[in-house]
This record gives C-alpha cells, structure tokens and sequence, in this order.
C-alpha cells in the first residue's frame, strides 16, 4: 500500500461484516494492535488531524488593495503633482502662503486611508478549518497489546480498537464490532436532529447514504448513550470530517457582484479618463503649436484625473453596507462580511435545511388514531395548549374514553419532562418523548401528577434491536387496597380490574401490533381481528406517507412485577390502544415567507439530511413544491453525474438523505445554470457548500462554528423568515448604492468636462485645483450620498424578480443618465465660467481679485449637487410630492454641506487653505441662480418621462 492508501476492498466498510474488517486491517477485537505495527501505520497513515491549506498572508492582502486601478491613478497623480510642486519650490515660483506639497499629501491620504478600508474588510482570518479541527477529541480509549489505555487522538491509526460511552466525542471514523443500546448524534455530520440508533451486527449495500450508516461510527460525532468497540478505519483527512475539511479548503471565494460592479466602474472611468486626458494634451499641444504650455496641461489633466475618480465611493458603500448590516441585525440577521448586504438583492435561489429553519425543531404530535377514529391534534411547540378534532371539529377528551387511555400511556412510558423556562416551555430529554408529554398535558393529563397516581416500578429500556420500551407502574389505587374501584381515576378504569400493575409499551407500531393480541374498544379489552390489524397497518401508512413520525401504544394489567431479563416473555398478549403520528412542524411564519419569496422571483429549494416522506410532507405544506413534484435522494444524486444534476436542479425542490458533497453539487449545479444561491445550513456538513454558496447562511442557535466561520451571514433566530426579510433589505441596499453612484458620477463627469473645456476656450489656469476636487468628491458629495444611502424602500421592492447579480453597473439606464447630467452639469457651468471669466475681468473692484471666477465655478459646481441630491430621492416622483421627513437626513446633509461650502468662500484660514477667492453678494447670487438650473432640469426630465409614460432609472 502507498502512503495514504487503504486496503482493497475497503471503500465501503458499512457493506462489509466486521470480521472482514479486522482481516483487512489485519487487527484484532480484543487485545488490538501492537505497539510496533502502531508505529508502522502512525509513519504510513501520518496524525490523525486536519491538513490545512495556506492563505493570503496579512500583506498579500494588503498589497492586493493598492492593485486597484483606480487607486493606481490616483497614486500617479499625486507622485506627478508632488513632482511638479517640486520644482515650483525649487525655481521659487510658490506664491506667497502656498503650502508644498498639499495636493499630494491629501491624495495619498486619500488612498492609504481607501487601503486601509479594504484590507479591514479582507483581513478576516478564515477559521473556518480551525474550528473543524476542535471537533477532534484530545484524548481517546483503545485496546493495545491487550491492554486499555488512553491515547492522544491525533495518534489514533487505522485499525486499532476504539472503545465508546456515553459522553464522548468520536476521534476517528470507524466499525462497529459491538455495541450496547448505542446511539449516537450526528446531526453535525449529517444534519438529522436525532440520534442514531447503532447496530453491529448488520452490513449494508454500498451506495447507502451517510445518515443510513448504522454500522459505523465518524469521527466529530457525539455518544448520546449506550457503550460501543471500534475499529478505526479511517483516520485525518480521509475521514468524513476530512473530506469536509478538503472540500472546504477547495471552494475558491469569487468576488461578490458588487465588488465585479465597482472594478468594471473603476475600468471604465479610469480608461475614460485617460482617454479624454489625451485629447486635451494633444489638443492644447497642436493649439499652441509646441510644448510651451505643457505644464498648464499637465496641470489640467491633473484634476481631470483627480475629478474622475469617485475618492468618496468606497467609503460612502462601505457606511452604506454597515448601516444595512445594523438594520438587519434588528431582524435577526448578523452579517459576516459586508458586501453580502449587497450580494443578498440578487439572490435567485435559496437553497434551506429544514430541521430549525422550516421548522420549529420541535416534534409536535399532529395525529392520533384509536378506537377506529382518527383525530387530529392543534397547538406549536412544546407549550400544552391545542384541541383535538375529529372531521374538522372540536372534541371534548372526555366523550372518547379511547383519548386518555392513550394519552396516559404517552405520559407514563417516558422519561421527559415537559417545564416551563423564562415564559417558555421546554423539554428535558428526548424531542420524541417530549412529544408526547405535551400531547398528554394538552388534555390535562399532566406527567407529575401520574407519576403519583402510577409509580414506575420497572422498566424495559429501548433499544435499537427492540425498538420498542416498556415501563411496568404500580396502580395506586389497587395496591393501596381501596375499598373501591371509584377511586381509581376514570383515564385509567377502562382497562384495570383487580390487577395491581400495569404494563405500557411503545415503540414500532408494526412490532408492537404483531404483539397484541387484543384491542382496547368501548373501554374494554376485545380480540383482535386480522381486519382490525390490516385497518391499523393502513392508518399506519396513511401517516408514514405524510412524513409523520409514527409510534405504536399498548398495555397489559400484570398480577406482578416481571422478572429481569424476561422482556421477551413479558411484551407478549398486548393490548393495543393506538397510533401517535408526530413531526417536527413547520414555522407558521415560514408559509408567508416562502410566498413573499415567489412573489419575489426567488425559488425556495430544500435540501435536507432527513427521509424523503418527512421531507416532502414539510415541502408541500409550506408551499415550496407540489405533491406530485419529485424529490431526489442522496443516492439517486450520488448516481448522477454533473451534466445529468445540472439538468434535474431548475426542477428540482426537494433533496434529501444528502451527504456533505452533495449539497456542494446541487450548488455548483445552480451556480452552472445561472441561478445565484444562498445555502442555509448548520452541520459541519453544510460547511463547503456555505462557503460554495453567493451567500452562506449559518444557524446562530444551533449552528456549529465551523458553519458559521465559512458562512456570509448568521441567522440568530435560525428562521426562514429573517433570510425573506434580509433579502429585501439587500434590494433596498443596491437600489441606495445605485442611486448615490448616479449621484457622484453625475457630478464627477460634470467636473472632467468643466476642467477639459477651460483650456479649449482659453481661459487662464484650471478652474478646480486637485484639493478643491479632492473637497467635492469627499465632503460636498460624500455627505448627501451618505443621507440617500438610508432613503426607505420603495413599495414594489418585493414585488419584483431580483436584477441579474451579472448585470452591469450601468444597466438599467444609470449610465446614460450619469452622462446625460454629467452634460447637462457642464453646460450649467462652462456657461456660468465663460460669463464670470470675463465678467471678473472686467469689474476689479476692492478686495476682489480677477480670478475669482474660479471660485464662482467651484462654489456654483458644488452648490448644483445640493439640489441634485433633492431631486434624485425619487427617480418618478417629483420632489413636491415627497414627504421630506421620510428621509430628514438628505435635508440635513444639505445643510450642513452648503454652509461648510460657504466657509471656504468667507472663513479666511480656509480660503487661504483651499485656494479660493473671497465672492461678493451678488456674484454668489449668481452662483445659487446657476446652480438651481441642475434641480429644475432633473424634476423636467420626471415630468417627460411621465408624460411618456416611462420609468426613469
């Protein structure tokens, strides 16, 4: 054998008899390996712990924020005009009061502090492979060289003897050679909620699924109960938990839509940039006829560049995406990384578990069937309160004496107890169990009190081989000698007599029924009829059909406690007393969900560790699939190769009995198909394909953190219902972001063409220095962008399919409205640059300086986005109509930014800082005059586009 290979035949141990095991591992049940073949299989096999994979380091991840092409640009920029601030220093040409080097300093702010963000948002270290790694027990009990002993787990090899009890967490993945009343919880493995009954006596066929492996054992899996030896057959990353581990380290992070979106924008304004930038050099070089003015241009495309790039956008989405993440925390929604805020708008498919998410993981009894009748049961969780009907009406427990005869028998043969938490009620013990307490305390029948009423003197437990319990109670009444049998309480007369003891039994209700032989009717004990048996079998697969759990009832009255020892005997001459169907119910809220989902353009999928039936049952109650739709199982899918899933997921909305990597598949096969998918999950299992997934969704409550390390998002409540509500405030959080990016770009476009046209008509100097641009893009446009990015949803947001996540920036006519305003801003103030040019020529008065003009260009530009900011709130309604409290922020934000911007005019440090010139009344009369055209254009353009009977952007 190579290093890491296994012995023939060995692919599939739970089809193979357990001696066949030990002879393949060439090991032995009782004394184990010895200490030299340990050492041999420790050098072959390596420690029995997870292989992890590198990363990025913290600098990789660092340095890869700077590859951004338009913090390139900008970092050119400011190496040029420190540069050109260089030599102006050098030959002495600063006018007086100029400070140095400025504009290069707070452009390298600007992109060290634009870094800084992105690696914040990077730099979360993946854990999610740690947190695998603490599922490995650190010590663990083996037999070697005939001896017990304690072992590290990490030394563990294939083929030693493994010894399990109650409490411990399984080190290795293994066979079972013995076992006793064993049954282990692998919900983290396989993502069923109950524990699994072991058996080692059985093999199965080899295309069984996981969660259907009751012969073996897996490593990271818990011991519930009973005592278990085991042979390792596999150990570190070939174990279950390995091949997670592998798959997990194999899932490659593909850039959200948002951030393929803000690369294609920063492509496309850089690229236009440049280009425009050449234009105006070779223009300016032919007009001049030489390369006499090359510094005026350089300087000129200096704040082209400048203007083009949006420094404030980063940040502003980032703010934007934080304040999404704190609105749906409130809906019970942690967001892990920020962009998945963004991500969560486009999702096509949700692809959800059922235990905990669709339903309330909580076995809720919903059907009784006894004395030929069958009833149905009402009420949510574990809180006693619900009513029993019968064809739809209510019925009163005690017109049917057959009601709490049965119900006394789901009290007393259980060992739950059902008690109240904080205002809730709860169960200690066993889900199923706890069932049927509360089916009990629904009619009054409360456990406490029969447990005085009818002390258990004797049990037999259930176990795997028996599937069935018994419990034997004294009946107080009798064996305390009352006079008489009216003391006895009514639930129970029915069915005793003289005998002091009374037997329950629960457990398979085709076992249990071949072991009665009569049947409790009209309160007394009658013979059971073959037609009887058959009508009960029926009933029996009328509920399995509807993926009801389903339990058998029966009693016998005994003259004395039996035996130890003699349950076979004992369980015999039954009387039978009916059927209990329960299930593990749906979230009532989830049915709405799954309909506001549709209505949405959002197809709701389940994929589950459970049966096939419980898992339709639950599909087509809540809506997401027919009941004539297919379900696929885990070993029908294991059959298929990718092509052939590829074409089955589009109809396809129910899997079950799936293993880990088949939840990976059925994602990678929607992502194939262009579906974008959030996966809910939280099983170690569920891992890979969380971090396949658009958007991983972990369960907070019963999620392990290996789930929630490689997930994008944590529901708190583990609810369907917040992953609906979450969508919608990812709609509205790229609806904000698209509307702020118009915003910002409009204007941005409107500097780049104001500063290329001052050249071109030969006005002295650029209009914008680099740190006035640097101002508008960070402060005068940043503030309102920040107000619009919490505007409220509009009404439709959930009424419509979701944009395509592979859809462009500028789609859906935001880039032609970017450039149409980008025109329309600099006509407003090339109109306004050409009069105030030669206006302030032409009157010098005291104080007022000729280039002043320029000012009146920088002031008028920025007032114009404080009147674009009202008028985009809406892209139909006209500003009129709107409520301006729904937003106060926008209001507020103008404000503020027009009274900063009137302090770089008439504050003198800040007007010696910024390089502006001090403005008369009515020059800046003139500059709020121009800047009003921008406000009553954009309320024009929503009155032609209604008259048009179009939707604006």
């Amino acid at each position: 054998m190579s290093a890491h290979s296994l012995p023939e035949g060995a692919s599939a141990w739970h089809s193979l008899e357990v001696d066949k095991a030990l002879d393949l591992l060439d090991s032995n049940a009782e004394s184990g390996l010895t200490s030299q073949a340990v050492e041999q299989r420790f050098q072959k096999y390596g420690p029995n712990e997870l292989e992890e994979q590198g990363g990025r380091s913290a600098w990789e991840i660092l340095l890869d924020q700077f590859k951004n092409i338009m913090l390139l640009m900008l970092i050119a920029v400011a190496l040029i005009s420190g540069g050109l601030d260089l030599m102006a220093w050098q030959a002495g040409n600063l006018k007086p009061g100029e400070v140095p080097f400025k504009d290069t300093i707070a452009i390298m702010a600007i992109v060290v502090l634009n870094g800084i963000l992105g690696y914040v948002q990077e730099s979360r270290a993946e854990k999610a492979l740690a947190a695998l790694k603490k599922l490995s027990s650190p010590l663990v009990r083996v037999i070697r060289n005939g001896k017990m002993l304690d072992v590290a787990a990490k030394e563990l090899v294939p083929g030693d003897i493994m010894l399990l009890e109650a409490g411990v967490q399984i080190a290795a993945d293994g066979r079972l050679i013995e076992q006793s009343n064993l049954q282990v919880r692998e919900s983290a493995l396989t993502g069923e909620a109950e524990a699994v009954n072991k058996q080692s006596t059985i093999t199965l066929a080899e295309d069984t699924s996981l969660g259907d492996r009751l012969n073996l054992v897996f490593q990271g899996t818990e011991v519930v109960q009973g005592r278990g030896k085991v042979i390792v057959t596999n150990t570190g990353m070939r174990t279950e938990l390995g091949k997670i581990a592998a798959l997990l380290q194999s899932v490659e992070n593909e850039p959200t839509p948002l951030q393929q979106r803000m690369t294609q924008l920063g492509n496309v304004l850089v690229s236009g940039s440049l280009v425009l930038v050449a234009i105006v050099v070779i223009g300016g070089i032919i007009q001049a006829r030489g390369f006499s003015n090359l510094q005026d241009l350089l300087e000129v495309s200096l704040s082209m560049a400048v203007a083009v790039v949006p420094e404030g956008l980063p940040a502003v989405i980032t703010v934007t995406l934080a304040l999404g993440t704190q609105r749906m925390v409130r809906h019970n929604a942690l967001i892990r990384k920020l962009p998945a805020v963004e991500t969560l708008g486009s999702v096509t498919t949700i692809c959800s578990d059922k235990t905990g998410t669709l339903t309330q993981n909580k076995m809720v009894v919903q059907s009784l069937y006894t004395n030929d009748q069958s009833l149905r049961v009402t009420g949510e969780g574990y809180a006693p309160v619900g009513e029993f009907q019968l064809s739809g009406n209510k019925v009163e427990v005690e017109e049917y004496p057959a009601i709490p005869s049965l119900l006394v028998a789901c009290a007393a043969c259980n060992d739950s107890v059902l008690q109240k938490e904080k205002g809730e009620w709860v169960i200690l013990g066993d889900p199923t169990e706890g069932a049927l307490v509360t089916l009990a305390g629904k009619a009054g029948i409360e456990k406490d009190q029969w447990n005085s009423k009818l002390p258990r003197v004797s049990e037999y437990p259930f176990s795997s081989e028996r599937k069935r319990m018994s419990v034997v109670c004294r009946v107080e009444a009798i064996a305390t000698g009352e006079p008489s049998m009216t003391s006895v309480d009514p639930a129970i007369a029915s069915f005793v007599d003289s005998e002091p003891y009374l037997m329950f039994t629960k457990g398979s209700p085709e076992l249990i029924l071949a072991r009665c032989t009569r049947i409790q009717l009209n309160n007394q004990a009658v013979p059971l009829t073959e037609a009887q048996r058959g009508q009960i079998l029926a009933e029996n697969d009328s509920m399995a059909s509807k993926g009801l759990r389903v339990l058998g009832f029966s009693y016998k009255p005994l003259m004395a406690i039996p035996p130890e020892g003699e349950d076979e005997a004992s369980e015999t001459e039954l009387v039978w007393l009916g059927l209990v169907g329960m299930l593990d119910a749906p979230r009532p809220e989830v049915r709405d969900a799954v309909q506001e989902c549709r209505e949405a353009g959002i197809r709701p999928v389940m994929i589950t560790g459970d049966h096939q039936l419980t898992a339709k049952a639950i599909a087509v109650d809540l809506g997401i699939a027919q009941p004539d739709d297919r379900v696929l199982s885990g070993q029908e899918l294991q059959r298929m190769n990718d092509q052939e899933l590829e074409a089955q997921v589009d109809l396809v909305s129910i899997y079950a009995r799936v293993a880990p990597e088949h939840k990976l598949r059925i994602v990678q096969a929607l992502q194939r198909r262009g579906r974008f998918v959030a996966m809910t999950g939280d099983g170690v299992n569920d891992a890979p394909a969380l971090k396949q997934a658009d958007i991983g969704i972990a369960m907070g409550i019963t999620g392990t953190d290996v789930s929630k390390e490689a997930s994008d998002m944590v529901l708190l409540d583990d609810n369907f219902a917040t992953i609906v509500a979450a969508t919608k405030e990812g709609r509205v959080v790229y609806t904000n972001i698209r509307r702020f990016i118009k915003y910002i770009l409009g204007s941005n476009i409107g500097e780049v063409l104001t500063i290329a046209a001052a050249p071109i008509l030969g006005l002295g100097g650029v209009p914008l220095t680099p740190l006035q641009i640097l101002w508008m893009n960070l402060v005068t446009d940043g503030l309102p962008a920040l107000a619009l990015a919490v505007e409220p949803p509009e009404p439709d947001v959930m009424k419509r399919p979701p944009f395509s996540p592979r859809e462009s920036i500028f789609a859906r006519g935001l880039g032609s409205y970017m450039v149409r305003i980008g025109i329309i801003f600099a006509i407003i103030s090339i109109i306004l640059m050409e009069w105030a040019y030669f206006h302030a020529k032409a009157v010098t008065g005291e104080g007022l300086d000729p280039e002043r003009w320029k000012t009146m260009v920088f002031t008028s530009l920025c007032i114009a986005q404080m009147g674009h900011a009202i008028a985009i709130r809406s892209n139909n309604q006209l500003t009129i109509e709107m409520n301006p409290l729904s937003n106060p922020y926008v209001l507020g934000a103008v404000i503020v930014t027009t009274i900063l911007q009137l302090m770089l005019v008439y504050v003198p440090p800040l007007r010696d800082f910024f390089g502006t010139h001090y403005l008369p009344l009515d020059e800046l009369g003139i500059c709020i005059g121009f800047s009003a055209l921008m406000f009553v254009w954009i309320e024009g353009e929503k009155i032609f586009f209604r008259l048009m009977g179009k939707r604006s952007v």
